[in-house]
């Protein structure tokens, strides 16, 4: 017997690089990628962050390109 939400609307999430009409994540954007990755390393998943499938697709290899070149860590110092 589960309660059914009753006027209570669920925020719909937007594409944040698609708002600010980004074309193509560029990898050395060190802030913007930063806002997608957790404190942990992770990437941040679509489901999350909002993103389209487009830009979340450029945002993982940008990432991956970044952590290559040392521009951004591959996990925390916390964590070690």
């Amino acid at each position: 017997m589960a309660k059914e939400r009753e006027g209570k609307g669920v925020k719909k999430k937007y594409c944040k690089l698609c708002f600010e009409k980004v074309g193509f994540v560029d990898y050395k954007d060190e802030k913007r990628l930063g806002r997608f990755v957790t404190d942990r390393g992770k990437i941040v998943p679509r489901r999350v962050s909002g993103t389209c499938s487009m830009h979340q697709k450029q945002l993982t290899t940008a990432i991956k390109r970044a952590r290559v070149l040392a521009l951004l860590p591959f996990t925390s110092d916390f964590y070690r």
